[in-house]
């Protein structure tokens, strides 16, 4: 028993110079089509190449690494120990991008072992896949923010309500001695309603006086940074 161990934990790989190569080589190419898929899938406003090129990188580096360990024991618990010293602490902007992350990392342990058809087979559905829902995107949600006299208070909120109904949600009202500042969130639909009204929601709570300003922000799934 403590033999049969030993050779588990000595035995090195036996690839010859031309399965390294295909290895490596089946994970540069299957990564082109993740750089492919990205690129296309993505629609935001922070859309990084670098990134992108990253993805096809960190595949090709994974398929080496898996190539190098092979089937020895010692020196894949050696790697394993060596990695986990890595932190990464690199946002996330879109949560699609920690999919892409693993399907990098997957194509590259598949193709590291010598496993193409399952690289294959794998990025195709998933590229199917995101090409078909890669698009989809939460809503986009409108802040209004608006700030002035306090005693137009009531005022205000009757404009709100006469402009957006029920579907304009008060997320934040700060108030001092002689300012209040209302947060309204809604959809964008609802918003984007309003423009076929006579006058804008904006010239209309001007209209009140004594206002300060009257804010309005998209808010979407993209986290900057």
């Amino acid at each position: 028993m403590k033999d049969y161990l030993y050779s588990l934990m000595t035995e090195s790989g036996t690839l010859s110079t031309e399965d390294i190569f295909l290895h490596i080589l089946a994970a540069a190419v299957i990564s082109i089509a993740i750089y492919i898929s990205y690129w296309y899938t993505h629609s935001g406003t922070f859309y990084s190449k670098k990134f992108n090129v990253s993805l096809m990188t960190l595949t090709i580096l994974t398929g080496t690494v898996m190539t190098v360990i092979g089937n020895n024991i010692a020196l894949s618990l050696g790697m394993v120990g060596a990695l986990s010293i890595v932190r990464f602490r690199t946002a996330i902007k879109d949560s699609r991008d920690t999919t892409y992350i693993f399907w990098a990392i997957i194509v590259g342990i598949c193709c590291g072992v010598g496993d193409y058809l399952v690289a294959s087979v794998g990025t195709a559905i998933v590229f199917i896949v995101l090409l078909i829902l890669g698009r989809v995107r939460n809503e986009n949600r409108i802040l209004m923010i608006i700030r002035g006299n306090r005693e137009k208070m009531l005022d205000i909120e009757k404009i709100v309500f006469e402009y957006f109904g029920s579907k304009a949600l008060l997320k934040v009202k700060n108030t001092t001695t002689d300012i209040v500042e209302l947060i309204y969130e809604m959809p964008r639909k609802t918003y984007d309603a309003t423009y076929k009204k006579e006058q804008d929601i904006v010239t209309k709570l001007y209209s009140l006086k004594d206002m300060e300003y009257v804010n309005i922000v998209t808010q979407s799934d993209e986290i900057s940074g």
